[in-house]
């Protein structure tokens, strides 16, 4: 098994492994709104990830350097905040969403700054003193997406098949996942922020 997969595995294995819930219910909240037959999910995803890659990098070579404690906090508070941006975007006309507001991929870029810090300070501890990390890095982030996009998809299957079959309505359901996403994350804010202080 060559080096280059067994940090391809590491990144895939930290975004869908349970204990990093965190970033999920990011993921989660981020496109609840969508289904299959409207892609901007895609275009947002996209932001995320272009975001959570240039301070992966830029952290992991030591450029950019932000105190744990403080992004472990901003994470949660990033969940937080879409949840309520969520909460108040779908509307009951017709059982359709609205886009009230095209900064939504700007934020979503942004967001994904502060989850590529966090993702960091993982990679940062298993990479060590060791000299040649261009190359970890770019596989540990390319298992990191293989696994986010795989999240998004089955998020999409079943936000879409309780829509057309099960016929709740996109309004329940955003809402729906929006109470306990944000409950969550208010717990983890509460939880972090013992570490500021």
């Amino acid at each position: 098994m060559s080096e280059n997969f067994l940090w391809f595995q590491t990144g895939f294995e930290h975004i869908t492994d349970l204990a990093g819930y965190d970033h999920m219910l990011f993921l989660l909240i981020l496109c609840s709104i969508y289904s299959f037959k409207n892609w901007d999910w895609l275009i947002l995803i996209t932001a995320f990830t272009i975001g959570h890659s240039i301070t992966l990098a830029l952290s992991v070579l030591n450029v950019v350097k932000v105190p744990s404690a403080i992004i472990e906090f901003a994470i949660p508070l990033t969940i937080f905040l879409s949840a309520i941006f969520r909460w108040f975007q779908v509307e009951r006309d017709e059982n359709q969403i609205v886009q009230k507001d095209q900064k939504v991929y700007a934020i979503t870029l942004f967001f994904g700054f502060i989850h590529g810090l966090g993702f960091s300070n993982m990679l940062r501890s298993l990479l060590g003193a060791q000299a040649d990390i261009l190359q970890p890095l770019l596989f540990f982030n390319l298992g990191l997406e293989v696994g986010q996009i795989l999240i998004v998809l089955f998020s999409l299957v079943t936000i879409t098949s309780l829509n057309q079959y099960a016929h709740v309505p996109k309004f329940y359901l955003v809402r729906g996942i929006a109470i306990p996403v944000g409950l969550m994350a208010m717990y983890l804010m509460l939880e972090r922020a013992n570490a500021m202080f």
